[in-house]
């Protein structure tokens, strides 16, 4: 069975449940996460999308992110998706979240209620290479400066959130 998404309203209130891809077909708004790993050093774990993603293949992106599973909290989610692409799992906390919508050339939309989360680990990640193509660590402010280069090695989302959360991660 295809993966559900929970469909929300502006206030997160729960509204319904949505096939992943009739909901990012027809552009509503659902619940989703995303996930920032730093290293004692500040640096942050960005992972390179796998070649064969339905969208977005092999651009950066943050640590991980997806969608919140029926019944499920913000950071269990964000524990269970960092094990499943990232192979680790570390505590997390959820620093804020917001709404976008980033629409994409194959004709899907992401149209999301972001939870954006932060963690820390320093050890070296064992990467699912079905999910992710390689991960490397950066410091925010060359990721900053590679965006604005090299806005077309990034992800839409992640140059939305990136774009609003800066200063919220460098205070993370």
């Amino acid at each position: 069975m295809e993966e559900q998404v929970v469909l929300v309203d502006e206030k997160d209130n729960a509204i319904g449940l949505m096939p992943k891809m009739e909901a990012h077909e027809k552009a509503v708004l659902h619940r989703a996460f995303s996930v920032f790993i730093f290293n004692s050093k500040g640096e942050l774990m960005l992972q390179q999308r796998a070649a064969h993603k339905y969208h977005s293949p092999l651009l950066w992106t943050n640590t991980c992110c997806s969608h919140q599973r029926d019944g499920e909290c913000n950071i269990e989610a964000g524990k269970r998706r960092l094990q499943e692409e990232m192979g680790f799992v570390t505590e997390i906390k959820e620093v804020f979240s917001f709404i976008y919508k980033a629409p994409f050339d194959n004709g899907l939309t992401e149209h999301e209620l972001d939870h954006v989360m932060v963690g820390y680990y320093d050890e070296k990640p064992e990467i699912n290479k079905d999910e992710v193509q390689d991960y490397k660590w950066m410091t925010l402010a060359d990721v900053k400066s590679d965006i604005k280069k090299n806005p077309q090695r990034y992800t839409e989302w992640f140059k939305i959130i990136f774009d609003k959360s800066y200063e919220k991660l460098v205070h993370a």
